[in-house]
């Protein structure tokens, strides 16, 4: 007989399970429908993944009942459901889990993405509709899970005390490293829900292992309580209309001993993970001894460095020549730089201006990458257009906005003369900070380039007629750091086929395969800027490489950040990428360069670097 899983976790950190909406998404299964039905109508599809959980070497596995409350199933004409919804997933996982594994019974936050709208007495109608059900069945434990609020999961948690005395696991999706979405430092939330009598308090969701290792970092170490990450497996990408995710088993093996060097006594994965990612964790956890590390690597330092694809812009104001005349004629430099995430632009602003004073020829930025809310790029190209006197380039992406949305924003554009623009699909919302939001996805990036040439020969989307034709000069976004080079030039040919005037690449740290590219885009008639982001410490590379998709860091990259942080990190970093500029240069005029952490003296100094370079090239020849 095994212990209660309080003793249990006393023990030794214990395996969690996996995913179970991603992973049913990756079964085939479509989205759009409620999975916590599959308690009801088909469970033995949900038995199985229990089971598969189990077989890899989960030792405490969840219920699928994550959305099975009231309002939440009331999406789907299912809220009269929701008990027997519950009460079905707690026998399921029961009967998958036999006497190999301990059940708890899982309880998804309600206000998650929606906080003004749902009223408290109605999420504790749900929240009391749910836990009783749950309660009724007998699991071993209660899992509070993606909650992003302290006074909701405080809520939960009080509810659940006034009826039973079984573990409860709490865990938060952190936005920021040291806070909840509330503002409540880490630390004094954990201290307050483990007076409310939480057993177990951690992470799961919104974050790779990185992030959480961060979070992690921030709390101390007098706290008392055991933790528990349920880390999402890296960072979701868009392809192809699929969801996909890069960190591989291998990354959550050695995240694993990491985690459980921190404190953590209970460690499995969320979004994106799998029965493989699972067994990994069991595996690197079965020999587990305090501080052996299972590997020399370790994961980075900052999801925010690694923004997705490039953009690039100029305005009507601007004098020619664009972007594309500058690059046939000489080296031409794109420098990135994140739109910040609150108020202040101070920061930004200055960097824009160190950027223009290094020799860059364009800032371009983000729109709202990886599904994080940032400051308009609109509003902060036209401000560096002005008061900086610099090129904007606005990425345009596919997620956020609908047909009317994206022509209308490009009408805005082309008023304040921003007339560089990059489209991308854009990272899934639900992936972002505000994960109840919607995706739009009416246009694919293909689409979007059509659209937007369109409007330059004076048509509006519709189809009816303008009064006079835009001057946009249009980007298209390539990550070369793929298995089959080929397949994704082929489908950078369908971009250039669509109108894209010029080509940005994600970031490449290899140069043999800046070689690669350059043999294998010979024969496309538009300019390629290849993309160089500067890594910012060990942790950084790890992180980038392991988690972000679209990057692949070498081996030897790797070898050399290895356990360097702060300004020996940044100094390695900027050594890296002058060798990687000076294989590049002979190959490409376009330079992309990506700022990490808003270092931007990191990218000022390469800019000088490159435009040195060029001159005396010049001068040469």
């Amino acid at each position: 007989m095994k212990p209660d899983l309080r003793a249990a976790l006393k023990e030794r950190p214990r395996v969690g399970d996996g995913a179970m909406g991603t992973y049913l998404y990756q079964l085939g299964f479509p989205v759009g429908v409620s999975y916590e039905e599959f308690n009801l109508l088909k469970p033995s599809v949900i038995a199985d993944v229990h089971r598969r959980y189990v077989k890899a070497g989960a030792e405490v596995i969840e219920t699928n009942t994550f959305s099975a409350q009231h309002g939440k199933l009331a999406k789907y004409g299912l809220e009269k459901k929701a008990e027997a919804i519950n009460a079905a997933g707690v026998a399921i996982a029961r009967q998958a889990a036999g006497d190999r594994a301990y059940v708890v019974g899982a309880i998804g936050a309600i206000r998650a993405g929606r906080r003004k709208n749902v009223r408290t007495a109605h999420i504790q109608r749900d929240f009391e509709e749910q836990i009783g059900a749950l309660l009724a069945e007998k699991p071993d434990g209660l899992l509070l899970e993606t909650f992003f609020d302290l006074e909701e999961i405080s809520l939960a948690l009080r509810l659940i005390r006034k009826r039973s005395d079984l573990p409860v696991i709490c865990q938060f999706a952190v936005e920021d490293s040291a806070r909840t979405h509330d503002g409540v430092p880490l630390a004094e939330a954990f201290r307050r829900l483990k007076g409310e009598g939480a057993d177990v308090i951690g992470f799961n969701c919104r974050s790779g292992p990185n992030a959480i290792l961060r979070a992690m970092e921030t709390l101390p170490a007098d706290l008392g309580v055991p933790l528990s990450v349920f880390p999402n497996a890296g960072i979701a990408d868009y392809v192809d209309g699929k969801v996909e995710y890069k960190a591989t088993p291998e990354y959550f093996a050695v995240s694993a001993q990491r985690f459980a060097d921190l404190g953590s006594r209970l460690i499995g994965g969320c979004c994106g993970t799998t029965p493989e990612h699972i067994e990994a964790i069991a595996k690197a956890l079965r020999d587990y001894r305090p501080g052996v590390p299972a590997s020399e690597s370790s994961p980075s330092r900052r999801a925010e460095s690694a923004d997705q694809a490039p953009a690039s812009g100029t305005g009507r104001g601007v004098p020619e020549p664009t972007l594309v005349d500058l690059v046939r004629q000489r080296h031409t430099i794109i420098v990135e730089l994140d739109p910040p995430r609150d108020l202040d632009i101070a920061k930004f602003m200055q960097g824009a201006q160190a950027l223009k004073e290094a020799g860059a020829d364009a800032i371009t930025m983000a729109d709202n990458s990886l599904a994080v809310t940032r400051m308009s790029n609109m509003a902060l190209g036209a401000l560096i257009k002005e008061r900086v006197g610099i090129r904007p380039l606005a990425h345009i992406a596919c997620r956020d906005r609908n047909l009317i949305g994206t022509q209308s924003h490009m009408m805005g554009f082309d008023a304040l003369g921003i007339d560089h623009v990059l489209a991308v699909t854009g990272d899934p919302a639900k992936f972002g900070d505000l994960p109840g939001s919607s995706s739009v996805y009416d246009l694919t990036s293909f689409e979007i380039i059509r659209m937007i040439k369109q409007l330059n020969e004076g048509v509006a989307f519709s189809g009816k007629p303008l009064k006079q034709q835009a001057k946009f000069v249009i980007g298209a976004a390539f990550n070369p750091n793929v298995k089959h080079l080929d397949k994704a030039v082929q489908r950078l040919e369908r971009k250039v086929a669509s109108g894209a005037d010029y080509i940005m690449t994600q970031p490449v740290y290899d140069p043999e395969l800046i070689e690669r590219i350059a043999d294998s885009t010979r024969h496309l008639d538009v300019p390629i800027f290849i993309g160089i982001m500067p890594l910012a410490s060990g942790r950084n590379a790890e992180y980038l490489h392991n988690e972000v998709p679209g990057i692949q860091l070498s081996d030897e990259v790797r070898r050399r950040m290895n356990g360097l942080e702060g300004p020996a990190g940044r100094a390695e970093g900027v050594a890296i990428a002058k060798e990687l500029l000076d294989a590049a240069m002979p190959r490409f005029n376009g330079i992309y360069l990506i700022t990490p952490f808003m270092f931007y003296e990191m990218t000022a100094e390469l800019t000088e670097y490159v435009a040195k370079k060029s001159a005396a090239a010049s001068r040469a020849g």
